[in-house]
Parts: C-alpha cells; sequence; structure tokens
C-alpha cells in the first residue's frame, strides 16, 4: 500500500475556505436565493462601473483555483451598493453555509456561490487523514489522481457530497500532492448530455459546462479535458 505523508499544514481547508466550522443548518441560510444572487450582481457591476473596472474581491493568493479564487469582498459593497450581507452567505457572520465569487472576470464578470458544506466534508477527511499520518492510496484513477482507502482511515461508508448541479452523490479524489477534490466526472457526463453537447477532443477544460443554467461554482475541483476516445478525462 503506498502512501503520501502529509506536511502539517496540509490538513486544513481554511486558506480555500476561510472558515473552520460552520453554523448549524437552518432553511434561512441554505438556501440560494436567486433574488440575493441578482442583487449581488448588480451591486458588483455598478461597483465595477463606478471603480474604473475594479472588482469588489478579496485579495487571496495567485495559485488559488479558479472557482474559489475571486471571492466577493462584501466590505466593499455593503452598505453603498448593497444594503445588507446576503443570509445565505458565510461572510455574514459565519451564518450561511455558501460563499460568493466570480466567474469570467475578465469578460463578463458573473456571480456564482460555492458550497461550504463541501468544504466541510473535505476538512473532515483531512482532519482523518492527519491522525492516519498519510492517504492511504487505493485505485489509479488518471495520471496524479487516486481513489482513498477509506476502511483504513477508519470509515465505515465511503465519504461523499451532493452536488450542487445535478444532486447526485459524488466521491471524493486525491492527487498525488495530498490535495482532496470533488469526482465531477458524472456531473460532467449528465450535464453534456441533458444539453445535447457532443465531446469532442479537446485540452481545453470543460467545467464551464456546469455553469450554464446554474447558480454555483464548481470548486474543489480538478480540470477536466476530453481525450482522443472522446471520453472525459482528468487534466491534473
Amino acid at each position: 500500500m503506498s502512501y503520501f505523508k502529509i506536511p502539517m499544514g496540509l490538513c486544513t481547508i481554511l486558506l480555500l475556505t476561510g472558515c473552520a466550522y460552520l453554523s448549524p443548518l437552518t432553511e434561512e441560510n441554505k438556501i440560494p436565493y436567486t433574488d440575493e444572487i441578482a442583487n449581488v450582481q448588480r451591486a458588483v457591476d455598478q461597483f465595477q462601473e463606478d471603480s474604473g473596472g475594479l472588482l469588489p474581491i478579496k485579495t487571496i493568493e495567485d495559485d488559488t483555483p479558479i472557482y474559489q479564487k475571486y471571492l466577493i469582498d462584501f466590505h466593499k459593497l455593503t452598505p453603498d451598493y448593497l444594503s445588507q450581507i446576503p443570509i445565505n452567505s458565510f461572510d455574514r457572520n459565519g451564518g450561511g453555509i455558501y460563499q460568493y465569487t466570480l466567474i469570467d472576470v475578465e469578460e463578463n464578470p458573473t456571480v456564482r456561490l460555492v458550497d461550504l458544506r463541501i468544504a466541510e466534508t473535505i476538512r473532515t477527511l483531512n482532519l482523518r487523514i492527519k491522525v492516519n499520518q498519510g492517504i492511504p492510496f487505493k485505485e489509479v484513477l488518471g495520471d496524479n489522481v487516486f481513489t482513498i482507502n477509506y476502511e483504513e482511515l477508519g470509515y465505515k461508508e465511503e465519504p461523499t457530497v451532493v452536488s450542487p448541479f445535478t444532486n447526485q452523490k459524488l466521491p471524493l479524489v486525491v492527487s498525488g500532492d495530498g490535495t482532496i477534490y470533488v469526482d465531477y466526472i458524472t456531473d460532467l457526463y449528465q450535464v453534456s448530455q441533458e444539453q445535447e453537447l457532443t465531446l469532442e477532443q479537446s485540452d481545453e477544460d470543460i467545467r464551464p459546462v456546469l455553469l450554464e443554467g446554474s447558480k454555483f461554482a464548481p470548486a474543489y475541483s480538478l480540470p477536466y479535458i476530453v481525450n482522443e476516445e472522446n471520453e472525459i478525462v482528468y487534466s491534473n
């Protein structure tokens, strides 16, 4: 069995989420209100216009994954552009389970949500890995992408996350450097079929197909491409 020893600093996802523990869920803080998103979008647009092109985003490390990189800084929007922080936003005193982020920042900055329940599942798994002092790799899924032997981590059932796009239960995978990701590959196939998209070989990341008609961003995920056999594969 192969193991990867985890540096101490890697066993937390606080840098990715900006939080440690989520507040108890209520119906109010877990619903992705369409009106709330529309209000934030208008505020972002007006801020960008007034600031000469700047965006109201937090300062985050350059190597932060793309769908977690442009988190909205509500302190720059309230109260001048937005009367209050959305009730379902984690930035509202840790009360909500969503982070508001921007996609397509160069061409058309668009508001999307990151579901922090996914981050919490990953955080819990990282704690198990820390106690185990290494990741028990199980199977090779692709270039530098692996499944995890959960039995060796003390799990009776494989942990999963609920997809914000299809509501399916999605598995988690790990890269060789010890980073945990959500595996959106079944979502990509399903959404491609629903949108009647033809999968053709391409070296471009196809995760944007998940963004069509969705309020969410595919955070905590690897890029995916289409190989010569027209199959969706990991691009790590």
